[in-house]
């Protein structure tokens, strides 16, 4: 039986978009106009619906949240990549990657437990609109956007425990 490599992974280097070197400032350029929009967007439909006394309805409380986390979502990528398009150093250490890694399913995973729950928002809205106010209160809105961050904590958690397992992050090969 052949001895296995056990050097240990430090760093990760970055490849593909920036290899181009016409392309890096017309790339950058756009990246950060997509993730300023994005970010505005996102921000913006949560202090809308903080500031209007109207939004305050289970719809948009859900709204919010899921705007968040997708503020969150793009926040946890977009900038190591704008900052590497321009670095002559393409490189992320193996913890920082273990970090974004992740941040990226936790709000991955929470956004569809998110899209799950206004779901059935939308589906108590249509099937008993004369219940709806009173079984979608205050109190369950709050315990269900809890669950979805805490589920998304979670499931990631175990996304991440699982890919410390795979024996390519052991070895340099």
């Amino acid at each position: 039986m052949g001895e296995e490599n056990c050097t240990i992974v430090m760093e990760f280097i970055l490849v593909g978009l920036s290899d181009v070197s016409e392309l890096r400032v017309f790339l950058s350029l756009l990246f950060l106009l997509i993730y300023g929009v994005t970010v505005l967007a996102n921000l913006g439909m949560v202090a809308l619906i903080q500031v209007s006394s109207c939004l305050h309805t289970p719809m948009y409380f859900f709204l919010s949240h899921l705007s968040f986390v997708d503020f969150c979502y793009s926040t946890t990528i977009v900038p190591k990549m704008l900052f590497n398009i321009f670095n002559k150093d393409k490189t992320i250490s193996f913890l920082a990657c273990m970090l974004h890694f992740y941040l990226f399913w936790t709000c991955a995973i929470t956004d569809v437990f998110l899209l799950a729950v206004m779901a059935y928002d939308r589906f108590l809205a249509i099937c008993s609109p004369l219940l709806y106010l009173v079984t979608m209160s205050q109190k369950l809105r709050v315990v269900l956007v809890s669950s979805c961050y805490l589920c998304g904590i979670v499931c990631s958690l175990i996304h991440f425990c699982l890919a410390l397992e795979i024996t390519s992050y052991k070895s340099n090969v």
